[in-house]
């Protein structure tokens, strides 16, 4: 009896050594299952600037890390300067968004020089097949935020696949809230579209073109401020007409890129009493959500062109 035993239990311990070897050999040749074990581990995303951060942040929850290098509200993003800490943190990244078309060549020039391999680069610019001297401020508009939020969700698919249900249901969900601030577009564009309005800076092109107002401010001027120049003498005496015209409902003023050029435009404003919409080019409050930031200065707008448009 006692030997019967004895064989039993020997028996058992072979089984279980053949088994422990079998299934050792099997996760060694099975790559799916290390993959199904890693995709716990959380995405280190870096993006260059907050607004596409805080868009990348909603959409991968709990499965991201996002670090957003640009934020300082009190700062002109154009003028921004890397450090080696933000040069850390992108060789390090898995996922890399950048806005492109010379807004964050920094940004460009520290992917190149990190070369991480198996990193994902998104850059928008590319992504709408825009060109580098195109106007950068592309998260104004709302159709290349629709891409830009799309591109991210497969990248996010693309290297952590074993969450796609989670992805999806991430993607579904941010659809929905960025629909809020689209439908307040429609909604401007549909009760104001033609109205004339005023910008210090090439950054509302977008936005004005997705409601359908009419800026009518010299693009010459636009453009070199967006780019830290001094705006031409012809502009600046073409934009002071507008003003006083009495034509220009509005004028929108980009309160992070602010010249002696911008400043003289917001007092000849308030002169002739034409109402001051700020906006901001980078999220504000840093901590807001994109939609959330979006639709508030779309709420400022609507509340300016309701006053004066009867």
């Amino acid at each position: 009896m006692r030997r019967t035993i004895y064989l039993i239990i020997a028996t058992v311990l072979v089984v279980l050594i053949i088994a422990g070897a079998f299934t050792s050999l099997y996760l060694s040749n099975h790559p799916a299952t290390k993959t199904a074990t890693s995709s716990s581990e959380v995405i280190q995303v870096v993006a260059a600037e907050n607004f596409w951060g805080s868009l990348i942040t909603q959409l991968g929850g709990t499965h991201v890390n996002v670090m957003s290098i640009v934020t300082d509200p009190n700062a002109d993003p154009h003028e921004y300067e890397s450090s080696s800490a933000d040069a850390i943190a992108i060789a390090n990244a898995r996922l890399v968004i950048v806005n492109g078309a010379g807004y964050d060549t920094w940004a460009l020039q520290l992917i190149s020089a990190s070369n991480s391999p198996h990193q994902i680069v998104l850059n928008v610019q590319e992504l709408i097949n825009q060109t580098v001297g195109a106007n950068p401020h592309f998260w104004y508009s709302p159709y290349y935020v629709n891409d830009t939020v799309n591109a991210m969700y497969h990248d996010l698919v693309s290297i952590d696949p074993s969450n796609t249900a989670y992805y999806t249901q991430q993607y579904v969900a941010l659809n929905a809230s960025l629909a809020i601030y689209n439908g307040r577009i429609d909604a401007i564009k549909q009760q104001f579209g033609g109205v004339k309005v005023a910008s210090t800076e090439s950054i509302f092109v977008y936005l004005a073109n997705a409601t359908g107002l009419d800026l009518v401010s010299p693009p010459a001027f636009m453009q070199a401020v967006s780019e830290g120049n001094d705006p031409s003498a012809q502009s600046i005496v073409q934009f002071d007409q507008l003003l006083q015209s009495g034509t220009v409902k509005l004028l929108v003023y980009n309160s992070q890129t602010v010249t002696p050029s911008t400043l003289s435009i917001e007092a000849l404003a308030k002169q002739q009493d034409v109402p001051i919409v700020p906006i901001t080019e980078t999220v504000q409050p840093p901590t807001a959500l994109f939609q959330d930031w979006m639709n508030s200065e779309l709420i400022s707008l609507q509340n300016a062109l309701n006053q004066q448009v009867k």
